[in-house]
């Protein structure tokens, strides 16, 4: 058994900057366990990489969900990172903070955690390209680890649909990061000139060389280690690399938990924390009874609608269809890092209110120049593009278990998608509402015609069943270990992120949010790393 001052579980999003921030102090000793490994695969550092990163086991947890009701009976892959940066090394790199109004909805029975107060650790480790001549601004930050950018390429079809959007009253902006993202424009992205930029990448690998910071790959937890004598408190943690004896490492101090909603949830039910009914039909020893572990998972359902167009328009589908158009591509990146490979997934984006009632907007578009039946399939051989909208506040919510006493053995995901009357109305509003956009103006010389789910779906009866159909995650699961203060009998931690009922315990990733921020998820985690970085230093001081 050996000692540090901290053991970190997850070397992701969260996980790297926790390691960067708790071992800049020489006198602490840290451990960082993976269990994927370095990010020296060559696709991830190219921003379309993602589409050999995704459904990799080299790089991906490779979950599925379980049958899903409201997709029609349909279970869909669940990617989640497995190497070094986490999700940051195979998401889709865009950059986005959430909305005042979630934090504010936060910080209600969470102290410390509303938009002012959360935005300065968004500035801690932001480098945004806006100041990058000098200057200062409010809103953003520089000389920080996390790089943000705009991307590197324009689409006709793109602009169009910007325009259009403006016709349709969502005004176009440059900046969805202010508090309230309402408008259309292109995604800013986390790169550097065109090259994928992770967490790994920026907190990571620039402190490998601190001699008080160990990195162990291919390490996955197989549970908490507890104190045998006096009050419920996590020693270590037990962990197996490849098919070697388990090792055990001990904690002075606290074990942080940065696994994400899937693998922290999973780990601390292999422990004994959870629901002890649940724990009990599975084979696990009850510890301490938090049956909020696993539950409130929420995520963004998007439904993916595409748009057949005139032939002639620039899109993927015709490029990445013809030698030619192959060749072009890859000229331009390697020359220059520039141009469809240097796609995030969706590069443009669309925020407006599903009705007047809502207090900010509630639907969120993704826009892409391509289209394909379902990720990880070939591209149509027709020009076409596709709009994906999405419900940003889903009153859906859903649960990870685990299923066996083996870590080895993936959790039951359900995320119960679509489970809710208000978030099928929602989905119905949202695919009228692009249709609405499709007959702007500005689309109609594109000569678009609706290919999914098709203009003959037309009753909200029909189209929320085709919400099923054509709906996929974004990949943005929260909520399965939720902040809450310690009268709600589902919180699992507190406002400072320490797990109810249990000392030497933390948690430091996507998995507390209690309800989900409104737009991508992976800077917001990077933010709760950030305080979660400070309370731990602060705790100890």
């Amino acid at each position: 058994m050996e000692a540090f001052d901290y053991v970190i579980v997850g070397a992701g999003t969260a996980g790297c900057l926790l390691a960067n921030r708790l071992s800049a102090d020489p006198g602490v000793r840290v451990l960082l366990l993976e269990a994927g490994g370095r990010d020296n695969y060559r696709w991830i550092r190219i921003p379309v990489g993602y589409l050999y990163c995704i459904g990799n086991p080299r790089t991906d947890w490779m979950y599925q969900t379980q049958a899903e009701p409201g997709l029609n009976g349909r279970s869909i892959k669940y990617p989640r990172g497995r190497v070094w940066g986490g999700c940051s090394s195979i998401n889709g790199m865009i950059y986005m903070r959430g909305q005042r109004n979630d934090y504010d909805g936060w910080a209600r029975e969470n102290p410390g955690w509303s938009w002012d107060e959360v935005l300065p650790y968004f500035l801690r480790h932001e480098d945004h390209h806006s100041l990058d001549a000098g200057g200062t601004d409010p809103a953003h930050g520089h000389g920080g680890e996390w790089r943000v950018e705009r991307q590197r390429l324009s689409w006709e079809i793109l602009d169009a649909f910007r325009e259009a959007a403006g016709q349709c009253g969502i005004p176009p902006t440059d900046d969805f990061t202010r508090g309230d993202n309402f408008g259309s424009g292109y995604f800013e992205v986390n790169q550097r000139r065109g090259v994928r930029w992770s967490a790994a990448m920026g907190f990571l690998h620039p402190v490998l060389t601190r001699p008080n910071l160990v990195v162990i790959s291919h390490a996955q937890v197989t549970r908490l280690v507890w104190r045998d004598d006096g009050p419920r408190r996590v020693d270590g943690v037990e962990y197996r690399v490849g098919l070697d004896a388990p090792q055990v490492a001990r904690a002075k101090h606290e074990v942080v938990m940065a696994a994400g909603s899937v693998g922290t949830t999973q780990i601390l039910q292999l422990s004994g924390i959870g629901d002890p009914g649940h724990l009990q039909a599975v084979g696990v020893t009850p510890q301490v009874a938090l049956p909020g572990v696993g539950e409130n998972l929420q995520d963004h359902l998007q439904m993916r609608m595409i748009f057949r167009i005139r032939s002639g328009v620039r899109t993927v589908n015709m490029l990445a269809n013809s030698l030619w158009g192959k060749v072009a591509m890859g000229l331009e990146y390697a020359l220059f890092k520039r141009g469809p490979m240097t796609m995030a997934p969706s590069q443009l984006g669309a925020f407006t209110k599903s009705d007047p009632g809502q207090a900010s907007p509630n639907l969120e578009w993704h826009v892409q120049p391509l289209s394909l039946d379902r990720f990880g399939e070939p591209l149509h051989r027709f020009p076409a593009f596709t709009a994906s909208v999405c419900n940003l506040r889903p009153s859906s919510r859903g649960s990870i278990r685990i299923v066996s006493p083996d870590a080895a053995v993936a959790p039951r995901i359900a995320p119960n998608y679509l489970s809710s009357e208000q978030d099928r109305a929602v989905a119905v509003t949202g695919l009228r509402m692009t249709r609405r956009i499709m007959a702007a103006p500005a689309m109609q010389p594109f000569e678009a015609r609706e290919h999914l789910p098709g203009a003959e779906v037309e009753s909200a009866e029909d189209l929320a069943h085709a919400a099923g159909d054509i709906g996929t995650t974004i990949f943005h699961p929260v909520g399965t270990c939720k902040m809450g203060p310690a009268d709600d009998p589902m919180a699992v931690v507190d406002a400072r992120l320490r797990v109810h009922g249990v000392a030497g315990l933390r948690i430091a990733d996507a998995s507390i949010m209690p309800t989900i921020t409104s737009g991508n998820t992976a800077s917001p985690v990077l933010m709760i790393a950030e305080r979660a970085a400070a309370m731990i230093r602060a705790d100890q001081a």
